[in-house]
């Protein structure tokens, strides 16, 4: 249990180093190309939830991040026991949940620097930071367990 933990306060720590070293070492709007024009970082600032919505609504995301975690650490002690891809999923989610919490209590804005074109469709993926890239893999996780949960019930039924 304390391994999962641990994988949940290294996902948060890197997420805060990540985005102090950005606010310490970029200016806004600054951007530094790593795989132009495919890849680079950006400093930019997020008041609101995914790409900006519900922006200024710092209460609202107070609240349902408290429930969200609560929600986490109850379902990883009554439901994952015995799942190490359920229990790994929770951590990648509950390390990301908290990540940004931290920045909207702190700095009342989610410091966001990656920055992605996706090549095949020219997409300008919105800004992201780790500990939303730790919430998508997160969910990937828990649906990639759903989806052998399902398989692994299907045969017990057959």
């Amino acid at each position: 249990m304390i391994l999962y933990y641990g994988l949940a306060v290294l996902l948060i720590l890197l997420d805060q180093l990540t985005k102090w070293l950005v606010v310490q070492n970029m200016n806004l709007g600054q951007r530094i190309p790593i795989t132009e024009p495919y890849l680079a970082l950006l400093s930019h600032r997020n008041k609101g939830a995914a790409w900006g919505m519900l922006e200024g609504q710092m209460w609202l995301f107070y609240i349902v991040t408290i429930l969200v975690v609560v929600g986490i650490i109850y379902f990883f002690h009554k439901e994952a026991k015995g799942s190490k891809l359920l229990s790994i999923s929770l951590m990648f989610l509950l390390g990301g949940a908290i990540g940004n919490f931290i920045d909207r209590l702190w700095r009342k804005e989610v410091v966001d620097f990656i920055d992605v074109l996706i090549p095949i469709i020219n997409y300008d993926f919105p800004i992201f930071n780790v500990a939303d890239a730790a919430l998508t893999v997160g969910v990937a996780l828990i649906i990639i367990h759903v989806i052998i949960d399902e398989k692994k019930n299907k045969k017990k039924v057959a």
